[in-house]
């Protein structure tokens, strides 16, 4: 059975000015870069167009800092490959992301809204775990969906942050 989590992240800045900075590389990789301090990160592909922005990111994170119940079932350095897409900015602009593991037992997936809020914006991100694991698969698609807040919890930081020094 799969588990399900929302996160908002509030910011005080207009939904052009965050999508604005979601279509900047410079942005992306200011993230990256605060992201290296937790683990190996890297923007693979990014793109920018008419319809949107689609990019691929690549986190690493090694085996011996995964929670003992990861190891029992990952054997190697897990290496996390995300996809985002958000389409072209409208007054409730949607998007899409996928998290994958190689040979990994489960998916990882998720919706964004970016849309106004007061003051500023808000955007929402709702994640889907499941792990096709007998008897421990509860436990770890809950693991991921709290680290996956974490996660977006220190994105959104960045990214207020970057915004405040543009």
């Amino acid at each position: 059975m799969a588990r399900r989590s929302d996160y908002s992240a509030r910011f005080p800045y207009s939904p052009e000015r965050v999508y604005s900075a979601l279509s900047d590389p410079d942005h992306w990789e200011a993230r990256m870069s605060e992201m290296r301090k937790y683990s190996e990160n890297h923007v693979e592909e990014f793109t920018v167009t008419d319809s949107g922005i689609e990019l691929v990111l690549h986190h690493v994170i090694p085996r011996t800092e995964l929670p003992e119940i990861a190891q029992s079932v990952i054997k190697k350095d897990m290496i996390i490959t995300r996809t985002e897409s958000y389409g072209p900015f409208d007054v409730t602009t949607t998007g899409r992301y996928e998290a994958s593991i190689p040979a990994g037992p489960g998916s990882l997936s998720g919706t964004m809204s970016l849309f106004e809020s007061t003051p500023g914006c808000t955007l929402r991100t709702s994640s889907e775990a499941k792990v096709n694991l007998p008897f421990i698969g509860g436990k770890l698609e809950e693991m991921i969906l709290s680290n996956l807040v974490e996660v977006f919890r220190t994105e959104a930081a960045i990214t207020a942050d970057w915004l405040a020094r543009q």
